[in-house]
């Protein structure tokens, strides 16, 4: 059985601003590349049985400077639809919703095709990308670039938890982290890394 990795997306200007980015399509920031390049050390000498992307340029960029080959884009690896919060820091939500609460009170719709997802939304993608990565586990190791939310429910549903549990998960821009198992059951391996 391989383990999963998980690498997040290099720094773009909105995670720098801390403004919520969704389907935004923003490109990495020079720091941002040079991230990504910082990864390929830490995959080097692993074989991929599978290797997946979230469509958006900025995990398919950091997926090549990280070394990462044939990586297929995703669209269930797309990062949470934050809705009309598209664009706006946590700070500026607070002006209006002092308690608000991405984790427990999701966001409101947006333009059209963007209506948001709540947690359970996001982690029900999450569940799919896992059943079509389990099969691949059996062959090795399996890699998925994409977003800070996304992979956070990702790895509260690899767990058994529930989505909302993602909160629970802090993940950096640049890194690589690593689910394996333990007595046959899903465990964080290392997490947050960087070289």
């Amino acid at each position: 059985m391989g383990d999963l990795l998980l690498v997040r997306h290099g720094e773009t200007e909105w995670s720098v601003s801390g403004q919520h980015t969704s389907w935004t399509d923003l490109p990495l920031t020079r720091h941002g590349e040079e991230q990504a390049k910082s990864l390929a050390p830490l995959l080097a000498g692993r074989t991929f049985a599978l290797a997946l992307s979230s469509p958006l340029d900025r995990a398919i960029r950091t997926a090549g400077l990280a070394g990462i080959t044939g990586a297929v884009p995703d669209p269930d690896l797309h990062e949470w639809d934050y809705g009309g919060y598209e664009g706006v820091t946590t700070v500026d939500i607070h002006r209006t919703r002092p308690d608000w609460f991405l984790w427990t009170d999701g966001v409101p719709p947006g333009p059209v095709g963007h209506p948001g997802e709540s947690p359970d939304e996001v982690g029900a993608r999450a569940d799919q990308v896992l059943k079509r990565v389990d099969g691949a586990l059996v062959d090795g190791d399996v890699v998925l670039v994409a977003h800070a939310h996304f992979l956070r429910v990702l790895t509260a549903r690899r767990l058994g938890l529930p989505a909302a549990d993602g909160r629970l998960f802090q993940l950096a821009t640049g890194t690589v982290s690593r689910l394996s198992t333990e007595h046959d059951r899903p465990v964080i391996a290392e997490w947050n890394t960087r070289p």
